[in-house]
C-alpha cells in the first residue's frame, strides 16, 4: 500500500542545502564577466558558490579559434582575443563568406568593461533582494539557524568577490614611429575571412596584445580568501539543514528559481554582459555580397580588398604548391593593378573583374581549364 504523509510536519527537506551548489555550469558561463563587474560585492544568494572558488584564477581571457594575422604588418596570431571575438562574432559568419569592417576607437570611453545594466546586473539585484526577504523572515519567525545561513551564504558572495575581482587594462603604443597600416585579416574554421581596416593603436589592443587579468589581490592572499569562502559556504549549508521547515522551504524555492535565471541568462549572447560601446564597427559592403560558393572565391575577395598576399604564406591560408604559388602571385597583380574602388551611386565596394576560379583551375590543370576547384 502506497504511503503518503500524515501532515505536514512531516515533510523532510534537510536535502534543501544541495540546491544551494546546483547550477554550477551555468555560473560558470559568465564567471569571468562578473568578477569584472563592481556587483560582485553586493551580499547576495548565489547558486553554486563554489564554482567561483578555484585553487587558481584564470590569467587570461579565453579565446575562441582562428587565425589572425596583419595584413601589412606580418603580425600573427594563432587565436582571435576574447574582446575581438565578442566585437565580431565569427561563429556566426557563414562557410566561405567574406566581410569587411571599419574599426575606430573612442579614447574618452574605457575599452571594455562589464556592461552596468546588463542581465547579470538585474540578476545580483534579484538575488540580493531574496537574501533581504530571507533575513526579514528568518528574524519574524525567530529562526535563528536559518538566519545565520542567510547571512554566512549571502556574504559569501562578497568574500568571493574580493578575491575574484579583477580589471582588464590593454596596452597603449607609446611610440610615435611609423608603422604599417594596422589592416588585420582573420581566417575562421568554416573558412571565412574578416577583414578589419583599423589603426595599429587598436589592432595592438584587440588583435595582438594578450588579454591579462589584473586582480586586486595577490595569490597569497586569493587563498586565505578561498578557505575563508569554502568554510562559510559549509557552516552555511549546515546550518541551512537545521532551519525550520517554512524557511527551508522557501529558500528551496528561492534556489530553484535562481537556478532558472542563472541558466536563462547563461543562454543569452555574451555580447550582452559587456560594455564595447568605445569602439565603433562600420560594415563595408561588397559588391556581389558577402557569400561564395567556393574557397577560391572568398581568398581572392580577401587578397583584391587588401593588396597582399603576404599575409596568406604568413597565415598558411592556401596550399604551398607552384600552382597555387603562381595563382596567389597573379591574384595580387590583379589587385594591384586594379584596386578595389567604391562605387558612385551606392556605397558599396566593386572587386575587380578577374575569374578567380577559371585561373586557378588554368594552373592546377592546364589541360582541363574547364573544371571548378
Amino acid at each position: 500500500m502506497l504511503r503518503f504523509l500524515p501532515s505536514f510536519e512531516y515533510l523532510q527537506l534537510d536535502i534543501v542545502g544541495f540546491l544551494a551548489i546546483l547550477g554550477e555550469g551555468s555560473v560558470l558561463v559568465n564567471a569571468q564577466v562578473s568578477t569584472l563587474s563592481r556587483f560582485i560585492y553586493l551580499p547576495r544568494l548565489l547558486p553554486a558558490p563554489q564554482a567561483l572558488i578555484k585553487p587558481a584564477r584564470p590569467e587570461r581571457l579565453t579565446h575562441a579559434i582562428g587565425k589572425v594575422v596583419g595584413a601589412h604588418s606580418g603580425n600573427y596570431n594563432s587565436h582571435v582575443n576574447h574582446i575581438a571575438h565578442l566585437l565580431h562574432d565569427g561563429d556566426s559568419l557563414p562557410p566561405y563568406s567574406v566581410r569587411c569592417m571599419r574599426v575606430t576607437k573612442d579614447d574618452t570611453k574605457p575599452a571594455c568593461k562589464a556592461r552596468s545594466t546588463g542581465p547579470l546586473t538585474w540578476l545580483a539585484i534579484l538575488s540580493c533582494v531574496m537574501s533581504i526577504a530571507l533575513t526579514a523572515l528568518s528574524i519574524v519567525l525567530n529562526d535563528g539557524m536559518a538566519l545565520l545561513a542567510t547571512m554566512l551564504l549571502s556574504f559569501l558572495s562578497t568574500v568571493i568577490g574580493f578575491g575574484s575581482k579583477w580589471s582588464l587594462k590593454l596596452p597603449v603604443r607609446k611610440s610615435k614611429r611609423e608603422v604599417p597600416p594596422g589592416d588585420v585579416v582573420i581566417k575562421y574554421p568554416q573558412g571565412a575571412f574578416l577583414i578589419i581596416k583599423c589603426h595599429e593603436d587598436v589592432a595592438r589592443e584587440l588583435y595582438w596584445a594578450p588579454e591579462k587579468c589584473e586582480y586586486q589581490v595577490g595569490v597569497q592572499t586569493y587563498r586565505v580568501i578561498s578557505l575563508v569562502g569554502t568554510l562559510m559556504l559549509m557552516f552555511g549549508v549546515i546550518f541551512l539543514a537545521s532551519a525550520t521547515m517554512p524557511l527551508q522551504i522557501c529558500f528551496a524555492a528561492s534556489y530553484m528559481m535562481l537556478n532558472a535565471a542563472y541558466w536563462t541568462v547563461a543562454a543569452l549572447p555574451p555580447q550582452w554582459h559587456w560594455d564595447l560601446s568605445s569602439y565603433k564597427l562600420e560594415k563595408e559592403e561588397l559588391q556581389g555580397g558577402e557569400h561564395n560558393d567556393y574557397f577560391t572565391e572568398a581568398l581572392w575577395k580577401t587578397i583584391a580588398i587588401t593588396q597582399s598576399i603576404k599575409w596568406v604564406k604568413i597565415a598558411q591560408v592556401a596550399p604551398t604548391t607552384e600552382a597555387w604559388d603562381n595563382w596567389l602571385r597573379e591574384a595580387e597583380d590583379v589587385s594591384l593593378h586594379h584596386p578595389c574602388r567604391m562605387s558612385e551611386k551606392a556605397s558599396v565596394m566593386v572587386l575587380p573583374d578577374w575569374d578567380s576560379q577559371k585561373a586557378l583551375d588554368g594552373y592546377l590543370n592546364p589541360s582541363h581549364p574547364s573544371r571548378v576547384v
